[in-house]
């Protein structure tokens, strides 16, 4: 493998592979390495509880490069390694081999991992999580043959999960500790949408729940056990409770680590040779003004080209808001910004929302700190100008669809 000279990259996910595309199209000729977990070259996420779940997108549409890209861009793709230790000072990368490889610049890409479900039975055969290929396999094979499945954790990946179980027309038992599904996400006033999506769709949706067990016998799950007792019989269980950043090599090598790897706009580590992006980065966001980490496609996507750029020793700073999407049923919506659970104090509705078919915006003292659109297409620009802009906006005026969102700002406002 190459030596000190090298950009390495620990994480073949689609935040490795375009850093690693980056680095060659910004006109660095040294030795780039990717190194990876898995078996499978590097690949989108999004597809596996959406399109490839359901059976309406190929295979080979969910990776980031063809076969032959890594070649032919001279990027050294190692899959089934594990970095198992970074040494900082020394600029070394310990692999799982026992191997030692120098480096210049080091990329953590390394991602995130499901939460495990803490009761008993979380163990048996037939209960899912769905973050890697092989885990929309198995889960695709099981909707194929079952009757009826559980899906505990009422955030995006269950949400998704079921409505791919409902489009196999499998019966959805949705468990969720919250009020509503992504209440703490969305707030109240739209996590209502989607709580009527599902329940309008034939799923049984249980709010303020909390499992005890996961039952079963002969080694395979047969239903869920509620804490008052009630049990659910199921064929299968899907558990959706969160993801946490793969953040251990940073700490063991003495980096700051608070809710995944802490990065400057720049994407640097408190090591200047170590950078970090995508899921496992915690990152300053200048324009909100704090650290970040954010779990989207987007950021993937996004975040390792100026990650790239910025071990490249350009002048860059990544700004993008956060931005993500969904596809449930007949729904799909868009959403841009960012809001704490407690960060607004307005909601404010452009269209009919018991239609499906609005554009909702969060606001704190009249500025927009985010906007959603579901089922409206090409609004994504002119919502994020307004967030951007942090100006007070009349909320009438952002109420009514009759006046074009980029006139908004034309208006006079209140600057921030």
């Amino acid at each position: 493998m190459a030596g000190n000279t090298a950009f390495m990259i620990a994480g073949a996910g689609l935040a490795g592979a375009k850093a690693a595309q980056t680095l060659r199209a910004e006109g660095f000729d040294g030795p780039v390495v990717l190194l990876g977990e898995e078996q499978e070259r590097p690949y989108e996420r999004p597809p596996l509880s959406k399109g490839y779940l359901m059976g309406t997108a190929e295979r080979e549409s969910v990776y980031a490069h063809p076969p032959h890209w890594y070649a032919e861009h001279d990027v050294e793709l190692r899959l089934g390694t594990t970095v198992t230790g970074i040494d900082p000072a020394g600029h070394t990368l310990t692999l799982d081999d026992g191997s030692r490889h120098g480096y210049a610049k080091l990329l953590l890409t390394t991602g995130s991992a499901p939460l495990p479900l803490p009761v008993p039975g979380a163990d048996f055969g037939g209960v899912h999580y769905l973050r890697r290929l092989a885990d929309s396999d198995a889960l695709k094979e099981t909707l194929r043959t079952a009757g009826r499945i559980v899906v505990i954790g009422g955030g995006w990946i269950g949400l998704e999960t079921t409505a791919a179980a409902r489009a196999a027309g499998v019966e959805v038992t949705l468990l969720e500790m919250a009020e509503l599904p992504l209440l703490r996400v969305l707030g109240r006033e739209v996590a209502q949408v989607f709580a009527a999506l599902h329940t309008d769709h034939g799923v049984t949706l249980r709010c303020g729940v909390r499992v005890a067990e996961i039952t079963g016998a002969g080694g395979r799950a047969d239903g869920v056990r509620l804490a008052d007792g009630t049990h659910i019989p199921a064929d299968a269980v899907v558990v959706g409770v969160g993801i946490a950043p793969c953040s251990g090599l940073a700490e063991a090598a003495g980096l700051d680590v608070d809710n995944g790897v802490l990065v400057d706009a720049q994407l640097r580590s408190s090591h200047p040779d170590i950078h970090a992006a995508g899921d496992v980065a915690n990152a300053f966001h200048p324009l909100l003004g704090r650290h970040l980490r954010v779990e989207h496609w987007a950021n993937a996507l996004h975040q390792p080209q100026t990650a790239a750029r910025a071990m490249l020793g350009q002048d860059v700073n990544y700004d993008r808001l956060p931005y993500f999407f969904t596809d449930q049923y007949d729904l799909g919506m868009e959403y841009t910004g960012h809001v704490e659970p407690d960060g607004y104090d307005q909601v404010v509705f452009r269209g009919n929302p018991e239609a499906r078919e609005f554009i909702a915006f969060w606001l704190s003292d009249g500025r927009v700190l985010a906007g959603m659109n579901v089922n409206i297409w090409d609004v994504t620009d002119p919502i994020r100008a307004l967030v951007t802009s942090g100006r007070r906006i009349d909320p009438g005026r952002l109420a009514d669809a009759s006046v074009p969102l980029a006139d908004l700002l034309d208006a006079p406002g209140t600057a921030a």
